[in-house]
């Protein structure tokens, strides 16, 4: 039987072209989390987290102390077991789950490595066409407009917006954009939890008929009861996703009918495994999925890619992170073609890895 004999942790740093500002705080580094799990038969599975820390209550340091005692639990185990290795996690730390989420992806990465199989086709499905939107951060409504000019000359299907100020200058923002593109091309807005339900129902009302697709998480994660609110009274969709972390969340947003859309992330999630189970969740309850993501590289990126592609009730794509990146340090995994078109390669798990010399440049620790 194949064990677990080496586990390989790192601080994974990517600059940033410039700060990203959304409701609740701005980032100015994706100060990242990047796991190898080694085997005895000579194979490794690669993951990253992206611990963005106002929206999952882990930071880069946080994720890489737990990440030494976790790597100890997996130590010997079998790499195929994915159920017994994350249970283990799980029965260790409560929480945590970007930390959880860059072991998951390691072990379904080493996983579909052993099938020889791509990540996609190791999930059960196919490599389906992804056009993934580009997000336009919070600032002055006219610097806004004028980055969105530049997505729809490169292309976009969609754009998402980020808001959550006060109603009257996001109005502003939205008008502006508007103004500045017209309305062809669909925005999607993403309060990030800024609102209250007044400020929210303003807001959507308003720019209901300016062809925008839905609102991310327009209220408090915990304010379940108005976002079944607005759901009822807004005109614009609702999706969850500060409220959506785990397959119980989704059951509660599913029983209390507070959203129309849930929005997956695997950094959110805690990994694959759980983001495969609330998927399965919507899709019984009729909800349709987008694939999400915080700021991953294009290694992260690329199992989120091959999750959305393998499961079909995933509709619509936000894989944008690697564009705000000031450096990629990531070879093979997906590229954009076209700027927006996502291709899947088809090679055996993700498909990702990290140039060597960059990983040494790194702190790290190595548990045998």
């Amino acid at each position: 039987m194949s064990t677990i004999t080496r586990i390989e942790v790192y601080k994974f740093n990517i600059p940033l072209q410039a700060p990203v500002t959304i409701a609740i705080g701005t980032i100015e580094e994706a100060r990242n989390i990047l796991v190898k799990i080694y085997t005895s038969d000579g194979l490794y599975g690669t993951g990253e987290g992206a611990p963005f820390w106002m929206i999952v209550g882990e930071t880069q340091a946080t994720a890489y102390a737990a990440a030494y005692d976790l790597a100890k639990l997996l130590i010997g185990k079998d790499p195929l077991d994915i159920e017994g290795c994350l249970a283990a996690l799980d029965r260790y730390l409560s929480g945590n789950p970007t930390v959880k989420s860059a072991f998951d992806m390691a072990l379904y990465d080493l996983a579909a490595k052993y099938a020889n199989m791509p990540l996609y086709q190791f999930l059960g499905g196919t490599n389906r066409s992804i056009v993934t939107d580009e997000t336009i951060y919070i600032a002055q409504p006219e610097v806004m407009a004028a980055d969105a000019v530049k997505i729809k000359e490169r292309g976009a299907e969609a754009i998402k917006v980020k808001l959550g100020t006060n109603a009257k200058d996001d109005i502003r923002r939205i008008a502006a954009i508007r103004e500045a593109i017209g309305d062809a091309i669909p925005l999607r807005t993403d309060a990030n939890q800024g609102w209250d339900y007044i400020s929210a129902l303003t807001v959507l009302n308003t720019i209901a008929d300016w062809n925008v697709e839905y609102c991310e998480q327009p209220v408090k994660h915990w304010d379940y009861a108005h976002l079944a609110r607005l759901r009822q009274n807004a005109r614009v969709p609702i999706c969850a996703d500060e409220s959506l972390f785990s397959p119980q969340d989704a059951i509660k947003l599913v029983t209390q009918q507070a959203v129309d859309f849930f929005n997956i992330k695997l950094s959110k999630s805690g990994g694959l495994r759980n983001a495969v189970k609330i998927n399965a969740i919507a899709e019984a309850a009729g909800i349709k999925c987008m694939i999400g993501c915080m700021s991953e590289s294009r290694l992260g990126i690329s199992a989120n890619a091959h999750f959305a592609s393998a499961l079909q009730n995933v509709v619509f794509y936000d894989l944008d992170s690697p564009f705000e990146h000031a450096q990629n340090p990531v070879l093979g995994g997906i590229h954009y073609q076209n700027h927006y078109q996502v291709i899947i390669p088809d090679l055996p798990g993700h498909g990702a890895e990290v140039e060597e010399d960059f990983l040494r440049r790194m702190e790290s620790f190595v548990v045998e």
